[in-house]
């Protein structure tokens, strides 16, 4: 090594461990220093003390005759990054000059497309969506330094009961009493799109590349229509029909609610009850006689406020059940438990003690939750109690038993299971085959029907479920009574409890098509494989999609009602009709238009026979058809799509939404791979909270908090740094240490990259050879230092976006290797 090339590799603040005086010739060995050398010595040590004496005295002092041997590394990237001045300077840059369009134009390969699933229009940006478009960008930075073409449209969803809310928050009483539908929804729409400019913005601050200019909105009047064309399409093929069933349904939100809306709480307490239904009429000659009439079917529920719609008690004909007697109740039984656990009526030493059929395997069980000896008097199959008849407990009906599927287990309960077919899934499935009524005595408030009886106007999971089991208790029909923690429904919004409720609805009926999408996710590539069987077991076991909504702001679900049958009008000609309409005026026409404008010619002359549908169609309906509205629909794109990225929470969202909606009118899926990322947590790995106070809010990351010494910026590029070093495919942490540690790796990552670049000073784009780049991976491969081999792995290694390491992403990750390297070497000026 000369050197020239000696010097071009060490910085100026590194000792060279080849001194120059070696490279000149060696003179004879001797012991005694000749006067040559002892001058030479001399004169180097008087060197400055000369040339300040010459320049005292006003002489011209020579230039240095070997200034332009010496190749020292120059550059004008700085040491350090102020980010937070610099990086909207060169997002500017990168913005007025288009280098997404432009690059993307430029390169020859095959077109990629990452289609972005819509974030909610309805409050700032958190660390989840941080982690979600930086993901996608260095995706899409990646295909374009593949040659691919790449074109990334952003998208919102800007509709729903959120929104909704928000605006009616926002308003006093007397514009409440003042507002219309029509005004609703304009403030809804204000509100959504000024959100949207919001996020952009902070999108933007994050150095994500994307068609600002372009974006897809779920309220534009292109995209309404386009989905409205796939739920035609959807009603033309037999998938959408109206049914009068139970549904998820949230008292606080007063509308139906889809699986995705749901959030389910693993610390709910129920009022659960033992009861006792009085038999009246054995359903076999011989098999009942001799206990009765004292003779009761035993069923346990954690929704006493059902009671009033039972229609029948379920049993399992493969288990086998018995009669038990009671007997003596334990003492400590008797007066345990307080208000925690009370024993009912039925129970106590002054009452007859009646015979009850449970489950044969959990007599044992019983005893011991009752308190009470159980003595088997006799047992049979659960086939034989078929068409046995009951007294129901509160309107003294008589009801039948009827046989049930696998869902009636020994696992919990009694064995027998009260079925009513208007407040649950299975109980809805039961009652249609044996012909039960749908019987759902409660209003969109949650409470009691006037159907109800004595509980009319009692909330139901309020009052209204205490006074049934008071009820149940004074006729002698309650065993026991006690508090049962377990997983519970809750709206994801309010955050309030749901119910089961049959209501009349309208619905897609996965049935239809379930088996096909099935086996279009068998020919998906999901990132990481795991996340097929959370998929197939979503989409394997739920029921029919409830997609309509009692809200106004929303698409309409396009229906006519007739004004006396209330039979719906739904066609191809009227859908088509008012698929016109919403394309050229937006939704919002279907509630200032009348009925006979938004009739075809065919029914214009019985409008007055008609009245318009009230029902929005499920948000995850409206975000559902983006593939529909934006793959298919734009200039550029493919469908399907070549990615989705999403969090995991997705499976029984968007994801499974596109893809039913898809295979239902096209047969395939709208994507070739799914990819999906964890949650963000704090350092604790604790779920983030206002109420914790350990909300990590990526715009102070970026800029600062109010207090710079606590909450320091660090600009986008230590938040790109972050994302790029963890492991995405589970749940990822952040927190204030974590970004220390980040800024500290970024300091040292760009002390290096300043180093690489002086030493590229005099590089050519074209030239032939690579000098300086070649020393400079010598001295990396030599060198001992972690952060330079680090270099020289991110610099020379293949990566591939499968795999979350830092290495595979950290060349997509920086503003300073974005600006100085990958525009350089595009000739993007």
């Amino acid at each position: 090594m000369d050197a020239a090339s000696c010097c071009r590799v060490f910085s100026t603040t590194q000792r060279c461990r080849i001194p120059l005086r070696r490279l000149a010739p060696r003179r004879p060995f001797c012991t005694e220093p000749t006067s040559d050398a002892f001058a030479t010595s001399k004169r180097r040590s008087r060197g400055p003390v000369m040339a300040a004496k010459k320049a005292a005295q006003g002489m011209k002092q020579e230039d240095g005759k070997y200034k332009q041997t010496v190749d020292l590394p120059k550059t004008s990237f700085g040491l350090r990054a102020n980010s937070v001045v610099r990086e909207p300077e060169l997002q500017k840059l990168w913005e007025e000059n288009q280098v997404l369009k432009r690059v993307s134009e430029r390169n020859t390969g095959a077109t990629f497309v990452l289609h972005d699933g819509p974030p909610y229009a309805n409050g700032d940006l958190h660390m989840g969506h941080a982690l979600n478009k930086i993901l996608k960008d260095i995706i899409n930075r990646y295909k374009l330094l593949q040659n691919h073409k790449v074109s990334f449209i952003p998208g919102w969803d800007c509709h729903g009961l959120p929104i909704e809310l928000k605006v009616l928050k926002s308003m006093d009483k007397e514009a409440l009493n003042a507002l219309t539908p029509i005004k609703l929804r304009q403030k809804a729409a204000k509100f959504a799109k000024a959100t949207v400019t919001t996020q952009m913005k902070s999108f933007k601050r994050f150095g994500v590349w994307a068609d600002w200019d372009s974006p897809y909105l779920t309220l534009s009047p292109e995209y309404e229509a386009a989905q409205l064309e796939v739920f035609g399409q959807m009603v033309m093929k037999g998938y959408i029909y109206r049914g009068r069933k139970p549904v998820h349904w949230s008292p606080s939100s007063r509308t139906a609610l889809a699986e995705a809306e749901l959030e389910y709480s693993d610390n709910h307490v129920s009022k659960s009850i033992y009861a006792a239904f009085k038999i009246t009429n054995p359903s076999k000659p011989g098999l009942l006689e001799e206990f009765l009439p004292n003779l009761c079917l035993a069923i346990w529920t954690t929704t006493p406020w059902t009671i009033p719609a039972n229609a029948a008690v379920a049993v399992n004909p493969e288990l086998t059940y018995a009669v038990v007697e009671l007997q003596s109740v334990l003492e400590s039984e008797s007066t345990s438990g307080g208000n925690q656990r009370k024993l009912g009526s039925i129970l106590s030493p002054s009452c007859e003690k009646p015979f009850i059929i449970v489950a044969a395997d959990l007599v044992s069980v019983l005893e011991s939750k009752w308190g009470t000896k159980l003595v088997i008097q006799k047992s049979f199959p659960g086939s034989a109690l078929e068409h046995c008849r009951y007294i129901h407990p509160v309107n003294g009906n008589e009801c039948s038993v009827v046989l049930g599927g696998d869902y009636i287990t020994t696992e919990s309960g009694t064995g027998l299971v009260h079925t009513a077919p208007g407040h649950g899934q299975e109980d809805y499935l039961t009652g249609l085959k044996y012909g039960l009524p749908i019987v759902s005595p409660v209003d969109d408030e949650g409470n009691f029907t006037a159907e109800a009886g004595q509980f009319n106007g009692l909330s139901v999971l309020g009052t209204g479920n205490s006074a049934v089991v008071k009820y149940l208790d004074e006729q002698f029909s309650l065993i026991l009574e006690e508090p049962y923690k377990h997983k519970y429904p809750y709206d994801w919004r309010s955050k309030e409890p749901t119910i089961f409720r049959a209501t009349e609805q309208w619905f897609a009926s996965v049935d239809g098509f379930r088996d096909a999408a099935m086996d279009a996710i068998k020919r998906v590539a999901w990132i990481p494989s795991q996340a097929e069987n959370r998929i197939v077991a979503m989409t394997s076991s739920r029921s029919d999609w409830c997609i309509s909504r009692q809200r106004t702001w929303g698409v309409p679900i396009p229906v006519f009602y007739h004004v006396d049958s209330q039979e719906p009008l739904i066609t191809g000609e009227t859908i088509e009709h008012i698929k016109a309409i919403v394309s050229n005026k937006g939704s919002d026409a279907w509630w200032y238009m009348t009925t006979e404008e938004l009739l075809p010619d065919k029914y214009r002359k019985k409008a007055s026979e008609y009245r318009k549908g009230t029902d929005t169609m499920d948000v995850w309906f409206d975000s559902g058809s983006s593939w529909a509205a934006v793959l298919a629909k734009r200039d550029g794109l493919n469908f399907p799509a070549d990615i989705y990225l999403e969090g995991s929470d997705q499976h029984r969202g968007w994801f499974q939404s596109s893809l039913l909606t898809s295979i239902a009118t096209t047969g395939k899926a709208p994507y070739s791979s799914v990819i999906t990322h964890g949650f963000v947590l704090d350092e604790k790995g604790f779920k983030m909270s206002k109420s914790l106070g350990n909300v990590v809010d990526p715009e102070s990351v970026i800029v600062g908090g109010k207090n710079q010494k606590e909450e320091p910026g660090y600009g986008a590029d230590v938040l790109r740094l972050w994302v790029s070093s963890v492991d995405y495919t589970g749940d990822v942490l952040v927190g204030p240490q974590i970004l220390r540690q980040m800024s500290d790796m970024y300091r040292k990552l760009r002390g290096t990259m300043r180093f690489l670049l002086s030493n590229l000073h005099d590089w050519k784009v074209g030239s032939v050879g690579q000098p300086n780049f070649i020393v400079f991976s010598i001295f990396l491969i030599r060198s001992n230092s972690k952060q330079q081999m680090l270099f020289h792995i991110f610099l020379n290694v293949q990566t591939h976006i499968r795999m979350p390491s830092l290495f595979t992403t950290f060349s997509f990750c920086f503003t300073f290797f974005q600006l100085h390297t990958f525009l350089s070497f595009l000739n993007v000026n």
